[in-house]
């Protein structure tokens, strides 16, 4: 009996370390607050539930024609265990207009961004011994601000060896490197030993455009350079229309892509920010198509769904999906949705999600709720989608250059 008692005891002791665990991680990464349009519910569709504490805790504003009401909050562990205050505010759901149609996009780098470091002669890197790696940024050179690697190699290749001073940026922080060109026998030139890059070009979809400033998102995810994986520094950027000529099906291991051609050289849009959130700026025509309200990330659920893209010419086709998981976690901004495609069509025709469908619309219950950013290499009907809040946050810096200016 006294060996059950320890036993039972022991097993007792261990649940409570583990929820003490998992109470205090999710403290930690779950959000402090949380929106809800009005008559939406106020559930954490995860482990927890968001209970609306009774008291005079509630504050009610009004502005520019929107209402918002803030109210005091709990999260609790299976609706019981509290883990930490939180607090609900409910707003108007803000209404955009759904995308779905794949844009080609064009950026132009602040600077030149280096691939990576090579030798000029045995043993020499001029710019590897000067400080300078993979993912850096040149902005400038002798103080001459860089706007094309070829002006960089034309300054290298013309410094007879002497000196060169570049301005340099690395995770937002900037430094000086002084590198010294050295003569390479086999090209006949001076070289530094940099592979550099200023431009990309590619085929993503348009997730919304917003009705009332004019502003689109676009992909869910940053451009970054394909070698060094850092997000590309935006000089300037646009859109411009494409039609989808055809795709590569995905196949466990080895995802598809869709491929597509530029309709014209005229943009459809300025792209203003590259950020983890996706590309955003400013469309140049406006749109005919009608706005949906969207979901905040607290009534997103898991279950069924449909994702609007594009896989044959311009005209985004609606798609069946399931969402299998939602993470509110803030540790991660835009892989929020584990998504599975379910629609026979789709998965008999692309093998589920293909790259250059980032940036379709997750549409659930008649609301924007995200977009899809990322398949799964092991799984292409799987995939991760980003909240349609988060790219939203994105946008207001935007927003508030646009009051300002």
């Amino acid at each position: 009996m006294r060996r059950l008692t320890k036993g039972i005891a022991a097993a007792l002791l261990i649940i409570s370390l583990a929820l003490m665990g998992v109470v205090g991680y999710y403290d930690a990464v779950l959000p402090d607050t949380y929106y809800v349009s009005e008559g939406g519910q106020a559930v954490v569709n995860c482990l927890f539930e968001i209970e609306i504490s009774s008291g005079s805790d509630v504050i009610a504003a009004s502005a520019g024609g929107i209402t918002t009401e803030e109210t005091e909050a709990e999260l609790k562990l299976f609706g019981v265990i509290p883990v930490k205050s939180a607090k609900i505010v409910r707003t108007d759901a803000k209404m955009l207009i759904p995308g779905g149609s794949p844009v080609g996009v064009k950026l132009l780098t602040d600077g030149v961004m280096v691939v990576k470091t090579a030798e000029v002669t045995e043993g020499i890197s001029p710019a590897y011994e000067a400080g300078i790696r993979a993912g850096d940024n040149i902005i400038s050179a002798n103080g001459e601000k860089l706007n094309s690697s070829a002006r960089l190699s034309e300054i290298i290749e013309n410094s007879q060896g002497e000196e060169i001073t570049l301005t340099v940026m690395r995770n937002g922080k900037t430094f000086t490197a002084a590198v010294t060109p050295v003569y390479s026998e086999i090209d006949g030139v001076y070289k530094a030993g940099l592979w550099i890059r200023d431009s990309t070009a590619g085929v993503g979809t348009l997730t919304f455009i917003d009705p009332e400033t004019g502003i689109f998102g676009a992909l869910g995810h940053p451009i970054s350079d394909s070698d060094t994986l850092t997000t590309l520094p935006l000089g300037s950027g646009e859109i411009v229309d494409v039609v989808i000529t055809g795709y590569d099906r995905g196949e466990r291991g080895c995802p598809g892509e869709l491929y597509g051609t530029f309709v014209s050289g005229l943009a459809s849009g300025t792209i203003e920010l590259n950020c983890e959130q996706g590309i955003f700026g400013a469309m140049t025509y406006p749109s005919r198509q009608e706005a949906i309200p969207i979901a905040y990330k607290a009534e997103v659920r898991t279950g069924p769904a449909t994702i609007l893209t594009t896989i044959d010419g311009s005209t985004p086709q609606e798609f069946e999906i399931e969402i299998e998981r939602v993470t509110l976690s803030s540790s991660s901004k835009s892989k929020n949705i584990i998504i599975k495609v379910t629609d026979p069509e789709l998965l008999e025709l692309t093998g589920g999600i293909v790259q250059g469908m980032s940036g379709s619309p997750i549409i659930q219950d008649g609301k924007l709720v995200g977009a899809v950013t990322h398949v799964f290499v092991s799984d292409p009907t799987r995939g991760y989608g980003i909240f349609i809040e988060n790219m939203l946050d994105a946008t207001e810096i935007l927003t508030e250059e646009n009051l300002a200016a």
